[in-house]
């Protein structure tokens, strides 16, 4: 295969080269500097001896780094390569071309620059020990593409020991997007979040990470099933982060399969990349909501999802409603770094998802319940709202 490639990629006749190669070849970012270096004076003063003196006035006050150095507009895309896209655990190389895709998203949809880290090591602690060695150079840890149940001990683990962001945006991107999707279309058929059971399909980083938005949020109910059916406190063969997940969900005591709790739910949010058949979404309440969200392939069609849902979404870019993770992330890094928040809170997070909903409240129909990517609107209205809301949550120091 990789031969195959090779050649592909290699040949210049006028066969077809892949276009993604092609964007790919030599890496899609590069450093550049924001001061001129063109003579003798500007050397002296972006080098030696100049820098000597930002260095010194830096050692007697280390918190001038932050207006000094690039740290206060820097995030660290940190990965290990376990859970890349669709791809499952494909090492921290082949992550690299996502990792670098990332990056240029914060500073496109953003302006937050950005670098991306593949690490050569899986073990949870030997990631945070390694994340908490660098971290004097960033301003903030966005978490990448790292497998559960270890993401969660992870980013738990470096919130006690940074003092900047940590954000693991598989798990609170997601949410986010799908909290302003799912507030918009409750609004479109006339009813409240806390009137709305929701199932969720697929008990891992995003899906851990929605019921917890949801119930934060207020929503009625929402319970969540894994590969062996509803998550519910009878179970015997529950992690920890799926015990803690039963104590919280399923205000009903559903058991069973997901299809049974389908039944007569408002809303379905895919996020495992399994199938749900047709039948079981024909069971669902009258205008519900479908947000199936595996790529490349929903866990229910679009087409057939439409049938029965009065609002459907995807993580897709060629149909309407497309939950798409950079609504969130650049702008909720670019508020926290507007204040130099000490954390992400649950309270930025909700006060992203609201802003997020609001760009497009007047605009609503059963196609647009979301804005674009591309929508100009969305990264300003996300960064004031969660600048705003890490002061009143008391972790902003500007």
């Amino acid at each position: 295969m990789a031969a195959e490639i090779v050649n592909t990629i290699g040949d210049t006749d006028d066969n077809f080269i892949d276009p993604a190669f092609a964007l790919h070849r030599g890496g899609k970012m590069e450093v550049s500097a924001t001061v001129p270096v063109d003579n003798r004076d500007d050397l002296s003063l972006a080098y030696t001896p100049g820098v000597a003196r930002v260095c010194t006035a830096i050692a007697e006050k280390p918190v001038l780094v932050n207006d000094y150095t690039w740290k206060s507009n820097v995030v660290a895309v940190v990965t290990d390569g376990t859970a890349v896209l669709g791809l499952g655990d494909i090492g921290p190389e082949a992550s690299l071309p996502v990792m670098e895709g990332k990056a240029i998203l914060f500073k496109q949809f953003g302006g937050v620059d950005a670098v991306p880290i593949a690490l050569a090591c899986t073990d949870a602690d030997e990631i945070v020990e390694t994340v908490v060695r660098m971290a004097p150079s960033f301003g903030g840890i966005n978490l990448e593409d790292i497998s559960a149940p270890r993401c969660f001990e992870i980013e738990a683990k470096l919130q006690e020991r940074l003092d900047i962001p940590v954000f693991h945006d598989d798990q609170h991107g997601t949410a986010v997007v799908t909290l302003a999707a799912l507030r918009n279309a409750a609004v479109l058929t006339g009813r409240t979040l806390g009137q709305l059971r929701a199932v969720i399909s697929g008990a891992g980083a995003a899906g851990v990470a929605i019921a917890k938005i949801l119930v934060e949020a207020g929503i009625g109910d929402v319970a969540v099933a894994d590969r062996k059916g509803i998550v519910h406190g009878g179970r015997d063969d529950l992690t920890p982060v799926k015990r803690d997940l039963a104590s919280f969900t399923n205000k009903a005591g559903l058991t069973g399969s997901l299809e049974k709790a389908l039944d007569g739910a408002d809303v379905l949010i895919g996020v495992s990349g399994g199938t749900i058949a047709e039948e079981a979404v024909a069971t669902m309440a009258k205008d519900s909501f479908v947000f199936a969200m595996a790529n490349p392939d929903p866990e229910v069609h679009p087409e057939v999802a439409r049938k029965y849902a009065a609002v459907v979404a995807t993580g897709r870019s060629d149909f309407p409603n497309q939950i798409n993770n950079v609504l969130a992330f650049p702008g909720i890094f670019a508020g926290a770094f507007q204040v130099r928040a000490s954390r992400i809170t649950e309270g930025m997070k909700l006060a992203a998802a609201e802003a997020l909903a609001a760009v497009v409240a007047d605009e609503l129909s059963a196609d647009c319940v979301i804005p674009s990517p591309f929508d100009e609107r969305v990264a300003p209205a996300v960064t004031a709202a969660v600048a705003a809301a890490a002061r009143a949550e008391g972790v902003a120091r500007l």
